[in-house]
Protein backbone atom coordinates (compact mmCIF):
# COMPACT_ATOMS: atom_id res chain seq x y z
CA UNK A 1 0.00 0.00 0.00
CA UNK A 2 3.18 2.17 0.48
CA UNK A 3 4.36 2.07 -2.30
CA UNK A 4 0.75 2.52 -4.11
CA UNK A 5 -0.35 6.13 -2.70
CA UNK A 6 3.51 7.20 -1.31
CA UNK A 7 3.75 10.87 -0.19
CA UNK A 8 -0.26 10.65 -0.53
CA UNK A 9 -0.89 8.55 2.36
CA UNK A 10 0.35 11.62 4.68
CA UNK A 11 -2.71 13.68 3.25
CA UNK A 12 -5.83 12.89 5.35
CA UNK A 13 -3.97 12.61 8.79
CA UNK A 14 -2.21 15.56 8.71
CA UNK A 15 -5.08 17.61 7.00
CA UNK A 16 -7.47 16.55 9.80
CA UNK A 17 -4.30 17.95 11.87
CA UNK A 18 -3.74 21.40 10.47
CA UNK A 19 -7.14 21.62 10.33
CA UNK A 20 -8.54 21.07 14.01
CA UNK A 21 -5.72 23.36 14.67
CA UNK A 22 -6.87 26.29 12.54
CA UNK A 23 -10.36 25.90 13.14
CA UNK A 24 -10.48 24.39 16.32
CA UNK A 25 -13.37 22.30 15.18
CA UNK A 26 -11.93 18.66 15.61
CA UNK A 27 -15.37 16.58 14.46
CA UNK A 28 -15.29 18.63 10.98
CA UNK A 29 -11.91 18.67 10.64
CA UNK A 30 -11.42 14.78 11.28
CA UNK A 31 -14.69 13.74 9.11
CA UNK A 32 -12.90 15.93 6.27
CA UNK A 33 -9.91 13.89 7.02
CA UNK A 34 -11.64 10.42 6.85
CA UNK A 35 -13.38 11.98 3.22
CA UNK A 36 -10.57 13.07 1.65
CA UNK A 37 -8.45 9.78 2.82
CA UNK A 38 -11.95 7.86 1.10
CA UNK A 39 -11.48 10.23 -2.11
CA UNK A 40 -8.02 8.65 -2.53
CA UNK A 41 -8.44 5.63 -1.90
CA UNK A 42 -11.39 5.28 -4.36
CA UNK A 43 -10.01 8.02 -6.67
CA UNK A 44 -13.66 9.07 -6.72
CA UNK A 45 -15.98 10.68 -4.24
CA UNK A 46 -15.37 8.35 -1.26
CA UNK A 47 -18.80 8.60 0.22
CA UNK A 48 -19.72 4.87 0.63
CA UNK A 49 -15.84 4.28 1.80
CA UNK A 50 -15.61 6.99 4.41
CA UNK A 51 -18.74 5.54 6.19
CA UNK A 52 -17.44 2.40 5.95
CA UNK A 53 -14.36 3.18 7.82
CA UNK A 54 -16.86 4.79 10.45
CA UNK A 55 -19.13 2.27 10.86
CA UNK A 56 -16.21 -0.25 11.30
CA UNK A 57 -14.23 2.28 14.05
CA UNK A 58 -17.95 1.91 15.73
CA UNK A 59 -18.60 -1.79 15.15
CA UNK A 60 -14.66 -2.95 16.20
CA UNK A 61 -14.73 -5.26 19.41
CA UNK A 62 -11.96 -3.02 21.02
CA UNK A 63 -13.51 0.21 20.05
CA UNK A 64 -17.11 -0.78 21.38
CA UNK A 65 -15.37 -1.59 24.79
CA UNK A 66 -13.63 1.49 24.86
CA UNK A 67 -17.06 3.67 24.37
CA UNK A 68 -19.15 1.41 27.02
CA UNK A 69 -16.68 2.01 29.59
CA UNK A 70 -16.35 6.16 28.57
CA UNK A 71 -19.76 6.03 28.88
CA UNK A 72 -20.44 4.38 32.05
CA UNK A 73 -17.40 6.44 33.37
CA UNK A 74 -19.12 9.52 32.36
CA UNK A 75 -22.43 8.20 34.13
CA UNK A 76 -20.24 7.42 37.08
CA UNK A 77 -18.52 10.59 37.28
CA UNK A 78 -22.57 12.18 37.38
CA UNK A 79 -23.77 10.22 39.71
CA UNK A 80 -20.43 11.34 42.12
CA UNK A 81 -21.29 14.76 41.22
CA UNK A 82 -24.61 14.80 41.94
CA UNK A 83 -24.50 13.35 44.91
CA UNK A 84 -21.70 15.83 46.41
CA UNK A 85 -18.69 13.42 45.53
CA UNK A 86 -16.52 15.57 43.92
CA UNK A 87 -17.24 18.70 45.92
CA UNK A 88 -16.45 16.64 49.28
CA UNK A 89 -13.20 16.14 47.42
CA UNK A 90 -12.41 19.30 46.57
CA UNK A 91 -13.62 20.76 50.28
CA UNK A 92 -11.12 17.70 52.06
CA UNK A 93 -7.99 18.83 49.13
CA UNK A 94 -8.86 22.87 49.97
CA UNK A 95 -7.89 22.37 53.52
CA UNK A 96 -4.38 20.78 52.60
CA UNK A 97 -4.14 22.66 48.83
CA UNK A 98 -3.97 25.93 49.60
CA UNK A 99 -1.85 27.16 46.69
CA UNK A 100 -1.57 26.90 42.87
CA UNK A 101 1.64 25.17 43.09
CA UNK A 102 0.60 22.07 45.79
CA UNK A 103 -2.48 21.55 43.28
CA UNK A 104 -0.51 20.90 41.05
CA UNK A 105 2.02 19.02 42.45
CA UNK A 106 -0.81 16.73 43.78
CA UNK A 107 -2.32 16.01 40.73
CA UNK A 108 1.47 15.09 39.00
CA UNK A 109 1.87 13.05 42.07
CA UNK A 110 -1.69 11.29 41.83
CA UNK A 111 -1.02 10.78 37.73
CA UNK A 112 1.94 8.58 38.76
CA UNK A 113 0.20 6.91 41.29
CA UNK A 114 -2.82 5.78 39.12
CA UNK A 115 -0.09 3.59 36.52
CA UNK A 116 -2.39 0.50 35.83
CA UNK A 117 -4.49 2.27 33.16
CA UNK A 118 -4.24 5.67 31.21
CA UNK A 119 -7.97 6.13 30.83
CA UNK A 120 -8.82 5.59 33.88
CA UNK A 121 -6.08 7.43 35.02
CA UNK A 122 -6.96 10.83 33.42
CA UNK A 123 -10.83 9.90 34.80
CA UNK A 124 -10.48 9.72 37.98
CA UNK A 125 -7.27 12.25 38.65
CA UNK A 126 -9.22 14.57 36.52
CA UNK A 127 -12.43 14.06 38.10
CA UNK A 128 -10.74 14.09 41.57
CA UNK A 129 -8.77 17.62 41.26
CA UNK A 130 -10.42 19.47 38.61
CA UNK A 131 -12.68 21.80 41.10
CA UNK A 132 -9.88 22.70 43.72
CA UNK A 133 -7.54 23.44 39.88
CA UNK A 134 -10.42 25.82 39.31
CA UNK A 135 -10.19 27.08 42.81
CA UNK A 136 -6.67 27.87 42.71
CA UNK A 137 -7.64 29.81 39.31
CA UNK A 138 -5.12 26.96 37.51
CA UNK A 139 -6.02 26.93 33.70
CA UNK A 140 -8.03 24.18 32.02
CA UNK A 141 -5.43 23.96 30.07
CA UNK A 142 -2.48 23.27 32.52
CA UNK A 143 -4.99 20.74 34.77
CA UNK A 144 -5.48 19.17 30.78
CA UNK A 145 -1.57 18.90 30.12
CA UNK A 146 -0.80 17.56 33.92
CA UNK A 147 -3.48 14.92 33.18
CA UNK A 148 -2.00 13.71 29.97
CA UNK A 149 1.28 13.78 30.72
CA UNK A 150 1.37 11.24 33.51
CA UNK A 151 -1.19 8.79 32.13
CA UNK A 152 0.27 7.28 28.52
CA UNK A 153 3.72 8.00 29.94
CA UNK A 154 3.72 6.38 33.36
CA UNK A 155 1.24 3.83 32.31
CA UNK A 156 4.21 2.68 29.48
CA UNK A 157 6.00 1.68 32.62
CA UNK A 158 3.99 -0.08 35.26
CA UNK A 159 1.50 -3.25 35.85
CA UNK A 160 -0.72 -2.47 32.88
CA UNK A 161 -2.06 -3.80 29.68
CA UNK A 162 0.74 -1.36 28.03
CA UNK A 163 3.75 -3.45 29.07
CA UNK A 164 1.97 -6.29 27.85
CA UNK A 165 1.21 -5.16 24.84
CA UNK A 166 5.03 -3.34 24.52
CA UNK A 167 6.68 -6.33 25.44
CA UNK A 168 4.09 -8.36 22.43
CA UNK A 169 5.20 -6.26 19.87
CA UNK A 170 9.18 -6.68 20.93
CA UNK A 171 8.20 -10.25 20.63
CA UNK A 172 6.27 -9.50 17.17
CA UNK A 173 9.14 -7.50 16.02
CA UNK A 174 11.80 -11.16 17.26
CA UNK A 175 9.82 -12.79 14.84
CA UNK A 176 9.69 -10.63 11.79
CA UNK A 177 13.43 -10.37 12.24
CA UNK A 178 13.95 -14.21 12.79
CA UNK A 179 15.63 -13.59 16.00
CA UNK A 180 13.16 -15.41 18.64
CA UNK A 181 15.82 -17.92 19.71
CA UNK A 182 19.04 -15.71 19.87
CA UNK A 183 18.00 -12.79 21.54
CA UNK A 184 17.36 -12.15 25.12
CA UNK A 185 13.54 -12.32 26.18
CA UNK A 186 10.95 -10.10 25.08
CA UNK A 187 10.45 -9.35 28.51
CA UNK A 188 14.04 -9.20 29.28
CA UNK A 189 14.77 -6.40 25.96
CA UNK A 190 11.89 -4.71 27.99
CA UNK A 191 13.26 -3.98 31.37
CA UNK A 192 16.55 -3.28 29.38
CA UNK A 193 14.41 -0.54 27.58
CA UNK A 194 13.14 1.41 30.12
CA UNK A 195 15.81 3.63 30.48
CA UNK A 196 16.25 4.24 27.15
CA UNK A 197 12.63 5.14 26.71
CA UNK A 198 13.82 8.96 27.17
CA UNK A 199 10.48 10.87 26.29
CA UNK A 200 8.35 9.28 28.98
CA UNK A 201 10.81 9.45 31.41
CA UNK A 202 11.52 12.92 30.85
CA UNK A 203 7.92 14.08 30.07
CA UNK A 204 6.71 13.00 34.13
CA UNK A 205 9.62 14.64 34.96
CA UNK A 206 8.95 17.99 33.13
CA UNK A 207 5.62 17.95 34.71
CA UNK A 208 7.25 18.22 38.21
CA UNK A 209 9.30 21.03 36.55
CA UNK A 210 6.34 23.36 35.25
CA UNK A 211 4.42 22.80 38.44
CA UNK A 212 7.15 23.25 41.05
CA UNK A 213 8.61 26.51 39.44
CA UNK A 214 5.30 27.97 38.20
CA UNK A 215 7.49 28.72 34.98
CA UNK A 216 5.60 28.66 31.66
CA UNK A 217 6.34 29.27 28.07
CA UNK A 218 4.61 29.68 24.88
CA UNK A 219 0.32 29.81 24.85
CA UNK A 220 0.76 27.58 27.98
CA UNK A 221 1.91 30.96 29.55
CA UNK A 222 -0.81 33.28 28.27
CA UNK A 223 -3.89 31.01 29.33
CA UNK A 224 -1.86 30.65 33.19
CA UNK A 225 -2.15 34.20 33.06
CA UNK A 226 -5.47 35.09 31.93
CA UNK A 227 -6.46 32.60 34.61
CA UNK A 228 -4.59 34.06 37.36
CA UNK A 229 -5.50 37.66 36.42
CA UNK A 230 -9.26 37.55 35.36
CA UNK A 231 -9.97 34.47 37.33
CA UNK A 232 -11.16 32.43 33.72
CA UNK A 233 -9.74 28.99 34.03
CA UNK A 234 -11.41 28.62 30.29
CA UNK A 235 -10.99 31.70 27.24
CA UNK A 236 -14.13 33.05 26.05
CA UNK A 237 -15.15 31.06 23.12
CA UNK A 238 -14.35 28.04 24.77
CA UNK A 239 -15.80 24.96 24.08
CA UNK A 240 -14.91 22.60 26.69
CA UNK A 241 -15.72 18.80 25.97
CA UNK A 242 -16.83 18.63 29.69
CA UNK A 243 -19.20 20.86 31.81
CA UNK A 244 -20.62 19.58 35.25
CA UNK A 245 -23.05 21.89 35.73
CA UNK A 246 -24.16 22.59 32.18
CA UNK A 247 -24.65 19.40 31.48
CA UNK A 248 -25.85 17.62 35.12
CA UNK A 249 -27.43 20.46 37.23
CA UNK A 250 -26.47 21.79 40.82
CA UNK A 251 -25.33 19.23 43.36
CA UNK A 252 -28.49 17.52 45.76
CA UNK A 253 -26.75 17.72 49.13
CA UNK A 254 -25.74 20.17 51.47
CA UNK A 255 -23.57 18.48 53.25
CA UNK A 256 -21.31 16.15 50.73
CA UNK A 257 -19.37 13.38 52.19
CA UNK A 258 -16.36 12.03 51.33
CA UNK A 259 -17.44 8.28 51.22
CA UNK A 260 -19.75 9.23 47.93
CA UNK A 261 -16.68 9.68 45.80
CA UNK A 262 -14.48 7.24 47.29
CA UNK A 263 -16.96 4.07 47.58
CA UNK A 264 -17.64 4.20 43.83
CA UNK A 265 -13.90 4.89 42.80
CA UNK A 266 -12.51 2.07 44.87
CA UNK A 267 -15.44 -0.47 43.19
CA UNK A 268 -13.85 1.02 39.93
CA UNK A 269 -10.21 -0.01 40.94
CA UNK A 270 -11.04 -3.39 42.60
CA UNK A 271 -13.36 -4.65 40.00
CA UNK A 272 -10.35 -3.68 37.28
CA UNK A 273 -7.42 -5.19 39.51
CA UNK A 274 -9.67 -8.45 40.12
CA UNK A 275 -11.05 -8.63 36.63
CA UNK A 276 -7.47 -8.14 35.17
CA UNK A 277 -6.14 -11.24 37.81
CA UNK A 278 -9.32 -13.29 36.97
CA UNK A 279 -8.49 -13.45 33.13
CA UNK A 280 -5.15 -14.04 33.03
CA UNK A 281 -5.09 -16.40 35.62
CA UNK A 282 -3.56 -20.06 34.68
CA UNK A 283 -2.21 -22.47 36.55
CA UNK A 284 1.64 -21.65 36.32
CA UNK A 285 1.49 -18.46 35.04
CA UNK A 286 3.48 -15.94 36.70
CA UNK A 287 2.81 -12.14 36.99
CA UNK A 288 4.03 -11.61 33.00
CA UNK A 289 2.35 -14.15 31.84
CA UNK A 290 -0.82 -13.18 33.72
CA UNK A 291 -0.15 -9.70 32.35
CA UNK A 292 0.08 -10.45 28.55
CA UNK A 293 -3.42 -12.76 28.85
CA UNK A 294 -5.59 -10.25 30.78
CA UNK A 295 -8.33 -8.70 29.34
CA UNK A 296 -8.25 -5.68 30.71
CA UNK A 297 -10.21 -3.26 28.29
CA UNK A 298 -13.37 -6.01 29.80
CA UNK A 299 -12.10 -5.43 32.79
CA UNK A 300 -12.33 -2.14 32.89
CA UNK A 301 -15.83 -2.20 31.52
CA UNK A 302 -17.23 -4.04 34.77
CA UNK A 303 -15.24 -1.73 36.53
CA UNK A 304 -17.14 1.24 35.27
CA UNK A 305 -20.04 -0.67 35.58
CA UNK A 306 -19.25 -1.25 39.14
CA UNK A 307 -18.63 2.40 39.83
CA UNK A 308 -22.17 3.16 38.42
CA UNK A 309 -23.89 0.29 40.38
CA UNK A 310 -22.40 1.62 43.62
CA UNK A 311 -23.09 5.01 42.88
CA UNK A 312 -26.76 4.56 42.63
CA UNK A 313 -26.72 2.24 45.39
CA UNK A 314 -24.98 5.01 47.66
CA UNK A 315 -27.83 7.93 46.07
CA UNK A 316 -30.73 5.68 47.48
CA UNK A 317 -29.12 3.83 50.77
CA UNK A 318 -28.47 8.12 51.72
CA UNK A 319 -31.69 9.13 50.32
CA UNK A 320 -30.16 11.84 48.04
CA UNK A 321 -31.46 10.74 45.01
CA UNK A 322 -34.91 8.58 44.20
CA UNK A 323 -34.00 5.79 41.91
CA UNK A 324 -36.27 7.87 38.87
CA UNK A 325 -33.47 11.22 39.31
CA UNK A 326 -30.62 8.12 39.40
CA UNK A 327 -31.40 6.98 36.20
CA UNK A 328 -31.41 10.59 34.49
CA UNK A 329 -28.41 11.03 36.07
CA UNK A 330 -26.67 8.32 34.24
CA UNK A 331 -28.33 8.92 31.32
CA UNK A 332 -27.16 12.72 31.57
CA UNK A 333 -23.30 11.05 31.83
CA UNK A 334 -23.58 9.23 28.53
CA UNK A 335 -24.75 12.58 26.81
CA UNK A 336 -21.81 14.49 28.53
CA UNK A 337 -19.54 12.06 27.10
CA UNK A 338 -21.12 12.24 23.97
CA UNK A 339 -19.17 14.82 22.16
CA UNK A 340 -15.58 12.90 23.25
CA UNK A 341 -16.96 9.80 21.95
CA UNK A 342 -17.74 11.47 18.74
CA UNK A 343 -14.07 12.88 18.40
CA UNK A 344 -12.52 8.78 18.81
CA UNK A 345 -14.68 7.57 16.53
CA UNK A 346 -13.46 9.81 14.22
CA UNK A 347 -10.11 9.47 14.90
CA UNK A 348 -10.23 6.05 14.49
CA UNK A 349 -11.38 6.29 11.76
CA UNK A 350 -8.21 8.69 10.74
CA UNK A 351 -6.68 5.45 12.09
CA UNK A 352 -8.52 3.28 8.86
CA UNK A 353 -7.50 5.66 6.52
CA UNK A 354 -4.03 5.70 7.75
CA UNK A 355 -3.85 1.68 7.76
CA UNK A 356 -5.78 1.70 4.22
CA UNK A 357 -3.45 3.78 2.64
CA UNK A 358 -0.35 2.42 4.24
CA UNK A 359 0.51 6.03 6.21
CA UNK A 360 2.47 3.98 8.59
CA UNK A 361 4.64 1.71 6.51
CA UNK A 362 5.86 4.87 4.26
CA UNK A 363 6.85 7.24 6.71
CA UNK A 364 8.91 4.11 8.48
CA UNK A 365 10.46 3.64 4.97
CA UNK A 366 11.53 6.83 5.11
CA UNK A 367 13.71 6.27 7.52
CA UNK A 368 15.65 3.33 6.74
CA UNK A 369 18.05 4.46 4.33
CA UNK A 370 19.90 6.83 6.72
CA UNK A 371 20.73 4.95 9.62
CA UNK A 372 24.09 4.38 11.08
CA UNK A 373 24.26 3.26 14.65
CA UNK A 374 25.14 6.54 15.92
CA UNK A 375 21.65 7.95 14.69
CA UNK A 376 19.72 4.86 15.12
CA UNK A 377 17.61 5.98 18.29
CA UNK A 378 17.07 9.35 16.98
CA UNK A 379 15.37 8.61 13.55
CA UNK A 380 13.80 5.95 15.02
CA UNK A 381 12.57 8.60 17.80
CA UNK A 382 11.33 10.74 14.92
CA UNK A 383 9.71 8.33 12.86
CA UNK A 384 7.69 6.33 15.78
CA UNK A 385 7.08 10.24 16.94
CA UNK A 386 5.46 11.26 12.75
CA UNK A 387 3.67 8.28 12.52
CA UNK A 388 1.79 8.82 15.92
CA UNK A 389 1.44 12.54 15.00
CA UNK A 390 -0.36 11.12 11.96
CA UNK A 391 -2.17 8.15 13.08
CA UNK A 392 -3.53 9.40 16.62
CA UNK A 393 -2.82 6.34 18.15
CA UNK A 394 0.24 5.32 20.07
CA UNK A 395 -0.42 1.57 20.28
CA UNK A 396 -0.77 1.62 16.57
CA UNK A 397 2.47 3.04 15.75
CA UNK A 398 3.79 0.40 18.29
CA UNK A 399 2.38 -2.01 15.87
CA UNK A 400 3.85 -0.22 12.97
CA UNK A 401 6.86 0.94 13.58
CA UNK A 402 8.37 -1.86 16.65
CA UNK A 403 8.89 -4.61 14.39
CA UNK A 404 11.11 -2.49 11.32
CA UNK A 405 12.83 -0.88 14.50
CA UNK A 406 13.81 -4.30 16.10
CA UNK A 407 15.22 -5.57 12.96
CA UNK A 408 17.14 -2.50 11.75
CA UNK A 409 18.59 -2.85 15.18
CA UNK A 410 19.68 -5.98 15.36
CA UNK A 411 20.76 -5.55 11.90
CA UNK A 412 22.75 -2.53 12.15
CA UNK A 413 24.74 -3.17 15.41
CA UNK A 414 25.77 -6.92 14.23
CA UNK A 415 23.82 -8.72 17.35
CA UNK A 416 24.03 -5.99 20.00
CA UNK A 417 21.20 -7.25 22.70
CA UNK A 418 21.87 -3.64 23.98
CA UNK A 419 20.58 -2.03 20.19
CA UNK A 420 17.43 -4.06 20.72
CA UNK A 421 16.16 -2.14 23.56
CA UNK A 422 17.95 0.98 22.72
CA UNK A 423 15.68 0.42 19.52
CA UNK A 424 12.22 -0.41 21.50
CA UNK A 425 12.61 2.56 24.13
CA UNK A 426 13.09 5.10 21.25
CA UNK A 427 9.84 3.54 19.18
CA UNK A 428 7.62 3.59 22.88
CA UNK A 429 9.11 7.21 23.26
CA UNK A 430 8.20 8.31 20.01
CA UNK A 431 5.05 6.67 20.13
CA UNK A 432 3.55 8.82 22.97
CA UNK A 433 5.27 12.11 21.97
CA UNK A 434 3.18 11.84 19.05
CA UNK A 435 0.08 10.65 21.24
CA UNK A 436 0.73 13.96 22.94
CA UNK A 437 0.83 16.41 20.17
CA UNK A 438 -2.02 15.13 17.88
CA UNK A 439 -5.23 15.91 17.87
CA UNK A 440 -6.76 13.25 16.87
CA UNK A 441 -4.99 10.87 20.00
CA UNK A 442 -7.57 9.44 22.04
CA UNK A 443 -5.54 10.14 25.13
CA UNK A 444 -5.52 14.01 24.33
CA UNK A 445 -9.30 13.68 23.50
CA UNK A 446 -10.33 11.93 27.29
CA UNK A 447 -7.29 14.75 29.03
CA UNK A 448 -9.13 17.49 27.57
CA UNK A 449 -12.49 15.68 28.62
CA UNK A 450 -11.95 15.38 32.09
CA UNK A 451 -9.66 18.63 32.48
CA UNK A 452 -12.97 20.01 31.33
CA UNK A 453 -10.90 21.98 28.67
CA UNK A 454 -11.51 23.34 25.10
CA UNK A 455 -9.66 20.13 23.01
CA UNK A 456 -7.83 22.18 20.63
CA UNK A 457 -7.02 24.90 22.88
CA UNK A 458 -5.43 21.72 25.17
CA UNK A 459 -3.37 20.46 22.24
CA UNK A 460 -1.97 24.03 20.98
CA UNK A 461 -0.63 24.44 25.09
CA UNK A 462 0.62 21.34 25.29
CA UNK A 463 2.46 20.53 21.69
CA UNK A 464 5.10 23.76 23.28
CA UNK A 465 6.21 21.12 26.24
CA UNK A 466 5.89 18.17 24.26
CA UNK A 467 8.51 19.22 21.92
CA UNK A 468 10.88 20.75 24.44
CA UNK A 469 10.95 17.28 26.17
CA UNK A 470 11.65 15.31 22.35
CA UNK A 471 14.16 17.58 21.42
CA UNK A 472 16.22 17.56 24.63
CA UNK A 473 15.50 13.68 24.34
CA UNK A 474 17.20 13.66 20.81
CA UNK A 475 20.36 15.22 22.56
CA UNK A 476 20.66 12.66 25.24
CA UNK A 477 19.95 9.77 22.38
CA UNK A 478 22.64 11.78 20.49
CA UNK A 479 24.74 12.02 23.64
CA UNK A 480 24.40 8.21 23.83
CA UNK A 481 25.49 7.04 20.07
CA UNK A 482 28.61 9.14 20.55
CA UNK A 483 29.89 8.66 24.22
CA UNK A 484 27.89 5.06 24.74
CA UNK A 485 27.98 6.40 28.46
CA UNK A 486 25.43 4.96 30.48
CA UNK A 487 21.78 6.09 30.91
CA UNK A 488 22.31 5.99 34.34
CA UNK A 489 24.41 9.24 33.61
CA UNK A 490 22.76 10.30 30.93
CA UNK A 491 19.41 10.92 32.58
CA UNK A 492 20.59 13.23 34.82
CA UNK A 493 21.65 15.51 32.12
CA UNK A 494 18.72 15.16 30.62
CA UNK A 495 17.31 16.83 33.33
CA UNK A 496 19.25 19.62 33.62
CA UNK A 497 19.15 20.02 30.20
CA UNK A 498 15.61 19.86 30.74
CA UNK A 499 15.35 22.52 33.48
CA UNK A 500 17.90 25.21 31.59
CA UNK A 501 15.72 24.99 28.86
CA UNK A 502 12.46 25.68 31.10
CA UNK A 503 14.09 28.56 32.81
CA UNK A 504 15.60 29.79 29.37
CA UNK A 505 12.20 29.62 27.38
CA UNK A 506 10.09 31.16 30.30
CA UNK A 507 12.73 33.97 30.64
CA UNK A 508 12.81 34.85 26.71
CA UNK A 509 8.89 34.54 26.27
CA UNK A 510 7.58 36.66 29.72
CA UNK A 511 10.06 39.32 28.45
CA UNK A 512 8.71 38.73 24.83
CA UNK A 513 5.09 39.11 26.24
CA UNK A 514 5.91 41.41 29.08
CA UNK A 515 4.81 39.08 31.73
CA UNK A 516 5.89 37.12 34.64
CA UNK A 517 7.62 33.70 33.87
CA UNK A 518 5.44 32.33 36.81
CA UNK A 519 1.95 34.09 35.22
CA UNK A 520 0.73 36.92 37.05
CA UNK A 521 -0.71 36.53 40.46
CA UNK A 522 -3.82 37.06 41.37
CA UNK A 523 -6.22 36.01 44.52
CA UNK A 524 -8.08 32.75 45.29
CA UNK A 525 -10.28 31.58 47.64
CA UNK A 526 -13.26 31.94 45.55
CA UNK A 527 -13.90 29.18 42.67
CA UNK A 528 -12.86 30.74 39.60
CA UNK A 529 -14.64 28.43 36.99
CA UNK A 530 -18.17 27.96 35.60
CA UNK A 531 -19.03 24.59 36.94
Amino acid sequence: MATEFGALSLVPPLLAIALAIVTRRALLSLFLGVWIGGIIAVQGLGIVQTFDWIISSITSSFNAQVMVFIFLLGAGIALIWRMGGSLAVAKWATERLDSHRKVGVAAWLLGMVWFFDDYANTAIVGSSMKNIADEMRMSREKFAYILDSTAAPVATFGISSWVAYQISMINTGYKAAGIADTAPSAFVTFLRSIPYNVYCLLAVLMVGIIVITRRDFGEMLDAETRAQRTGKVTRDDAKPLQSMKEELGTVEVDRPMLRLFVLPVAALVAVVVAGGVWTGYAPGRDALAMAENADFIGALVWGSFAMVATGIVLARAYDILTLDEAMDTVVDGFGMMLNAVSILVLAWSIGAVAEALGTGAYVTSLAEGIVTPTLLPIVILFAAAMVSFSIGTSWGTMALVTPVAIQMAWEISGGSAEMLAVASGAVFSGAIFGDHCSPISDTTILSSTFAGSDHIDHVRTQIYYAVTVILVAAVVYLLYGVTGLPQLVLLPVGLGLLVATVYALSEWDARRKELSPTSASGPVGERAGDD
